[in-house]
């Protein structure tokens, strides 16, 4: 490789470290958001810088690398989910999961908003991270999600409804954005 090619390298490669720097917290956010677990949300967050510095000297529209991002965030959430071992849950003796109860570890943070975005269906949780959290628009959703807009709509709809009946009327701001206006 002659002088210039690593010269292009390099540009490629602090371009990117500059994006990390830059979105990598966000990311992160954003990934804990949808699963709940920090650790998840770190493991998933690599797993989306890996394959986008995979991709980075191929990636022509850097304008839009947030969006492809996120894509990707939400494409490695749905594959975790999806693998044999994530429906298997170590319990503890003495745990509350042995007496019926459910303990709620994230109680103590004080956020409802989050207790509450646990326990909907990841595919509605999904729907409305990305919708008020990432501030995608439905049509950028449903690309992501490779669904239609509709079924956007109505996860949206049915999301904020059961937030709604989760949290009480008074939580959910009636713009119908759980975490109030940014």
């Amino acid at each position: 490789m002659g002088l210039l090619g690593w010269r292009d390298r390099r540009a490629h490669e602090a371009d990117f470290v500059a994006f990390y720097t830059e979105r990598g917290d966000h990311l992160r956010n954003t990934a804990y958001l949808l699963c709940r677990d920090w650790h998840l949300a770190e493991d998933l967050t690599q797993t989306v810088f890996t394959k986008l510095y995979r991709a980075w000297h191929r990636i022509d529209r850097h304008d839009a690398l947030d969006q492809y991002a996120r894509r990707v965030l939400l494409r490695a959430f749905l594959d975790e989910r999806r693998r044999p071992w994530r429906r298997e849950y170590a319990t503890e003796p003495g745990s509350a999961a042995l007496d019926g109860t459910v303990r709620d570890v994230y109680a103590d943070d004080g956020s409802a908003l989050h207790a509450a975005l646990v326990r909907l269906p990841r595919r509605r949780r999904a729907v409305l991270v990305l919708r008020f959290w990432a501030d995608m628009s439905v049509e950028q959703v449903a690309e992501a999600m490779e669904c239609s807009t509709g079924t956007v709509k109505s996860q949206t709809a049915r999301g904020l409804a059961q937030l709604r009946e989760l949290l009480g009327d008074s939580t959910v701001g009636t713009d119908g954005h759980p975490w109030g206006k940014r």
